[in-house]
């Protein structure tokens, strides 16, 4: 339902804002205005997608929305039509009357989308003129997030437009902050964390991911358990389990602190430890079992390692060019090593 824009008695300065005629906008151009309280739906949506339940459908409709009353000096804040994204920095802007540009980014959120291109130049040009925003507000500065910079031109934008572009701090929770301050942003507003809260934020939809993978290996060791003379039992879960666990959750929880750059060797390490030391505690390095324990060392840290680089995607760590060139590198050892192991424990399994 759109409502109305509410007027306002004046702005931050004492002098009118304007309130009526931004009302007057709101109302021809049918704005809505949006709530900054959360609710449960938006709680339990975000943890669906968290878990990769509907991720690529939740999204809300590109265009412009007002929070509290604003007027046409209030600030024009850029963002994605990720509903993560958009509950995020709405949630952040209690107390404060803004207008939201939303660009179509496909669902994606902003840093992502920057690097896809559709969080863009052209989207954010398009969208100015699509919204009115020339007559909506009298103003000429847009507020971007910081993470979206690599896909946005800023002359461009000024020259298409008229706007010019702001930088505004890395984290929602400083918008306000930033506005106060007159859109000066500190140090601690620039740098960008990625603590392991956030890295853990990540994980489930890695899991799920995986899961989905993992049932299909689950069939297949099914069928192998008819015909196998050793069969495949609770040992070999737990400890292909753990190596998922590994690449998947423990790799990028102690992301830093793992030697090396590459992803794929930090899960490959990771997953080579947990795999020896069950290996070992099992006993299946003796001359009866050693096929079986020197498959499971070529093959599950090679999983581990394949997880772990599909993080890759997720992280503040990693460039484009970067990730492209550790897969060019590692993927071919990633599979090498994952033939030669799924060979020996089969032949270990078909062996009396």
């Amino acid at each position: 339902m759109k409502a109305r824009i509410r007027k306002s008695s004046c702005c931050s300065s004492g002098c009118c804002c304007g309130a009526e005629d931004a009302e007057n906008s709101a109302v021809q151009q049918n704005i809505p205005v949006i709530s900054t309280e959360i609710s449960f739906k938006d709680i339990l949506g975000a943890w669906k997608v968290r878990w990769g339940i509907g991720r690529m459908s939740y999204t809300v409709a590109p265009g412009l929305y007002a929070v509290g009353s604003p007027d046409r000096t209030s600030p024009v804040l850029v963002s994605a039509n990720y509903k993560l994204t958009f509950d995020s920095l709405r949630k952040e802007l209690s107390a404060l009357n803004c207008w939201l540009l939303i660009l179509d980014t496909k669902g994606v959120n902003v840093w992502c989308a920057a690097g896809k291109g559709t969080f863009g130049t052209d989207e954010l040009v398009s969208r100015i003129s699509a919204t009115g925003l020339s007559e909506v507000v009298s103003q000429k500065k847009l507020i971007l997030p910081q993470l979206g910079a690599v896909g946005v031109s800023a002359h461009e934008v000024t020259k298409r437009t008229g706007f010019s572009v702001i930088y505004g701090p890395v984290r929602a929770k400083e918008i306000k902050k930033f506005v106060d301050s007159g859109f000066q942003a500190t140090e601690e507003m620039r740098t960008v964390r990625f603590t392991a809260w956030d890295r853990l934020a990540l994980t489930p939809i890695q899991l799920m991911q995986a899961a989905k993978s993992g049932l299909m290996v689950l069939g297949m060791l099914f069928l192998i358990n008819l015909f196998a003379i050793r069969l495949f039992g609770l040992s070999d879960f737990i400890i292909g389990a753990g190596s998922v666990m590994m690449g998947t959750v423990i790799t990028p929880l102690l992301l830093p602190f793992i030697p090396g750059r590459a992803f794929a060797w930090k899960g490959w390490l990771v997953g080579f430890i947990w795999t020896a030391v069950f290996v070992w505690f099992r006993g299946w390095l003796v001359s009866d079992n050693l096929l079986l324990g020197i498959g499971y060392l070529l093959v599950l840290p090679s999983l581990s390692a394949f997880l772990a680089m599909d993080f890759t995607g997720s992280s503040t760590y990693t460039s484009f060019s970067g990730v492209i060139k550790e897969m060019k590198l590692s993927l071919p050892f990633i599979l090498a090593s994952s033939v030669i192991g799924i060979v020996l424990v089969l032949i270990k399994s078909f062996m009396a």
